[in-house]
């Protein structure tokens, strides 16, 4: 169950890359990656939520990725590191979706995946700094 969720994580960062680096529409651009994988229904509708959330709110989730990282604005990101902030600041603090912890750790595995050396420890700093105690309540999403 965690692998299939996981990969429903892997194909909305996929789309939102797509997006991204190659200007694709990111909604159909998923659904041939689901169509691709042979996903299941269940999980295939989580890589659509998580997807829709990130791609309905794209300027404040970087807005929150601004704030808490103002030295790395979210368009000077790669894109990989970009798009697995906003999955997973998604997931935890705009939709509540993922426990917090477990939405840091899976972004934390993805950053080690398919970014640099260094992005597991930057998405961990990041992530870290947006959901410690105070920080969500002063600042808000």
């Amino acid at each position: 169950m965690a692998g299939s969720r996981r990969r429903a994580r892997e194909l909305a960062l996929q789309a939102l890359y797509e997006m991204d680096i190659a200007g694709h529409e990111p909604v159909p651009t998923l659904e041939r990656l689901i169509d691709d994988a042979r996903f299941d229904e269940q999980y295939a509708d989580l890589a659509r939520t998580l997807l829709t959330g990130v791609i309905s709110r794209l300027g404040e989730l970087d807005a929150i990725i601004a704030r808490t990282a103002p030295m790395w604005p979210a368009e000077q990101l790669s894109a990989v590191d970009r798009n697995i902030l906003r999955i997973a600041i998604r997931e935890f603090l705009v939709d509540n979706l993922t426990p917090t912890g477990a939405a840091i750790n899976e972004a934390v595995e993805l950053a080690k995946r398919y970014g640099s050396d260094s992005s597991g420890k930057f998405i961990n700093g990041v992530l870290g700094s947006i959901s410690s105690p105070g920080k969500i309540a002063q600042e808000g999403p």
